[in-house]
């Protein structure tokens, strides 16, 4: 793996109590058009930038979270390499709807994430 990450999105995502009043609000406040099945709901923005919902408890867990998708893959060095840099991980490299991801820390402790797409090699 090269010194710096070669990150290839940012995901924004939300835990919602109700994907349909979700997707009511994003369509008729914003003008944005929602997609998706399986309990989530996501659309890219002209920027680049995903916004996904999954439906649960909203009370739970942080929300909403940033996710850096990792273009080239090599999720569990990265997990390895933040762990030497002192970095707190929240959670360990687990699957995630199609593909792998972990949460971790900041110095602030806001919580945040790496995800993989699950074609792309792990180490």
């Amino acid at each position: 793996m090269s010194s710096k990450l070669k990150i290839n999105g940012i995901a924004v995502l939300f835990t919602v109590k109700s994907l349909t009043r979700t997707q009511e609000f994003y369509r008729e406040v914003l003008g944005l058009e929602l997609a998706g099945a399986d309990g989530y709901l996501s659309v890219l923005l002209p920027s680049g930038t995903e916004l996904g919902f999954f439906e649960g408890d909203a009370t739970l867990g942080s929300s909403p979270q940033i996710v850096f998708g990792l273009d080239e893959g090599g999720i569990d060095a990265v997990a390895e390499r933040l762990v030497q840099q002192r970095v707190q991980l929240v959670t360990p490299v687990t699957e995630a709807p199609g593909g792998w991801a972990f949460e971790f820390a900041d110095p602030d402790l806001h919580k945040l994430a790496f995800y993989q797409d699950g074609k792309l090699p792990r180490r």
